[in-house]
């Protein structure tokens, strides 16, 4: 029928609700739409653009490093970013609400690539790729949202009228993750060793197959609420996240670790060896979220001015001032090796001059060792290249590390991390379980500022033991397990509500 709606995507649209005070955008008829591959791929990158909102983007380090032991939040930072930092959030929580929103957006917008692509007449080749790409998305969407709330509602199908905005929550987490898992798989069954900076491919589909089963393994031999339940054999979900780490790390050439700290955090080589899956974002782009300003949000006021880092070999590379949101803490800058790169090279504890003369000290003219992870020297007035690292190889060498135990494989990707760190090789002699506590610690070092912390304290139920900030605020570990569903989609759609 003529002018049918074949996908309604809003701006204001959740899977689980839409707000209708918001007038929806995005309509298109079957006269001008999924004609051709061109406008399925014009689709695909819409659903892609779901992950550059800035309440996303942003909600990245919010959620994943300021309930953790690696960052505390200025002062007065809004955003419900203080309930956050101190364990106090709730379900009205600004950050929790929107990062609930966008990831349902995002899963609408792939809904809607799988169904009408699925139905095409495309290429199998293009069909395949766009399908890929699509199940891709949808399962990351739902691994961040099952690790962040818990039991989730279950969407899949685009939405076309009111009434499918309120689909049931799902039974319990064996739902959530075999959908996950299917995604994954039919992600890693369509698609093939592609890098395109911001796009996913075969290998970023097995990466996030192997973090899908360890944070399984892991949580349900840890007895993480509601994972102890779960219908899902720890070896076995180990076994598989190794299987699916192995194929990243020896079945392809693609990708690989980097030799250098340095090299991995230079904006303007996004598709180093190392990167399999990274925001796009860049400079060029006319708003925020078509370009970054995370690293505003790491780096010191100091004078505010741009001011000079001091690299390795001595030379200067220019930095932005920032707004000094996201403050490690003393704790975590301490509980380096004081030969770790990762410590003497990656975090900051001194700003220069073009000349080379010393501007600004931790415990000075700023409070904290700050990460450059995020800095652009090209940067154009706030605007800037730097993009979240969504994953990177090392995760999954440390991934394969944890899955497979203190073995011989074990501690070569283990030792291969640190040594790349300059540090020597880990005690030889630990135990299963403390050689999976020494991993997890080493993925603190190494993965520190891009988003990963507090996912690996709850799948450890580490958090009362490693954030001081959790243990002040008295929460019980299965309280930090999950944050609550946000009560903004409870009341739009009471399918949502656990009770």
């Amino acid at each position: 029928m003529k002018n049918k709606i074949l996908m309604i995507i809003m701006l204001c649209c959740i899977i689980t609700s839409c707000d209708l005070k918001e007038t929806p955008y995005g309509f298109y008829s079957e006269d001008n739409f999924y004609k051709t591959v061109d406008d399925a791929e014009s689709s695909l990158l819409y659903a892609y653009n779901s992950l550059n909102y800035i309440e996303y983007s942003r909600g990245i380090f919010y959620i994943g490093e300021l309930a953790s032991d690696i960052c505390d939040v200025k002062s007065g930072e809004a955003y419900g970013s203080q309930d956050l930092n101190n364990w106090t959030a709730d379900a009205n929580n600004e950050t929790l609400t929107y990062y609930f929103k966008y990831c349902y957006i995002g899963i609408n917008r792939a809904n809607a690539v799988i169904e009408n692509v699925a139905n095409s007449n495309f290429d199998e080749a293009a069909k395949n790729k766009l399908l890929g790409e699509a199940y891709f998305l949808r399962g990351y969407h739902y691994l961040n949202l099952v690790r962040l709330y818990g039991l989730v509602p279950i969407q899949l199908t685009m939405v076309k009228t009111v009434s499918q905005t309120a689909p049931n929550m799902a039974k319990n987490l064996d739902e959530v993750y075999d959908l996950i898992i299917s995604d994954f798989k039919k992600a890693e069954n369509y698609l093939k060793v592609n890098r395109v900076v911001g796009r996913a491919d075969k290998v970023a589909a097995q990466a996030f197959l192997a973090k899908t089963y360890l944070t399984i393994a892991s949580s349900k031999e840890s007895g993480v609420a509601k994972y102890s339940s779960m219908d899902k054999d720890v070896t076995q979900m180990y076994d598989s996240a190794a299987l699916y780490a192995h194929k990243v790390l020896y079945d392809q050439t693609e990708y690989s670790l980097d030799p250098s700290l340095m090299n991995i955090y230079d904006v303007n080589y996004p598709d180093g060896p190392e990167h399999i899956f990274i925001m796009s974002m860049d400079r060029s782009g006319s708003s925020e979220g078509e370009y970054s300003k995370i690293g505003m949000m790491f780096h010191p006021w100091v004078a505010g001015v741009p001011y000079y880092l001091k690299n390795p070999d001595g030379t200067l590379t220019y930095c932005t001032y920032g707004w000094e949101v996201f403050k490690t803490t003393d704790d975590f800058y301490n509980s380096f090796d004081n030969d770790d790169k990762r410590k003497t090279q990656l975090l900051v504890t001194q700003v220069y001059n073009s000349s080379g003369t010393v501007i600004g000290k931790k415990g000075k003219d700023f409070t904290y060792a700050f990460t450059r992870k995020y800095v652009d020297p090209n940067f154009v007035g706030q605007k800037s290249s730097a993009r979240p690292y969504l994953m990177r190889v090392s995760d999954v060498a440390l991934m394969y590390a944890e899955a497979v135990g203190p073995t011989s494989e074990g501690y070569y990707w283990l030792n291969k991390i640190r040594s790349r760190a300059g540090l020597s090789d880990a005690n030889p002699n630990l135990g299963l379980s403390d050689f999976r506590d020494q991993v997890i610690q080493e993925r603190a070092w190494e993965l520190a500022f891009e988003g990963q912390r507090l996912y690996d304290l709850r799948r450890k139920a580490m958090v009362t033991k490693k954030d001081t900030k959790a243990i002040a605020a008295g929460i019980t570990e299965e309280k930090a397990d999950f944050y609550p569903i946000p009560q903004l989609e409870i009341d739009l759609n009471p399918n949502a509500s656990e009770n």
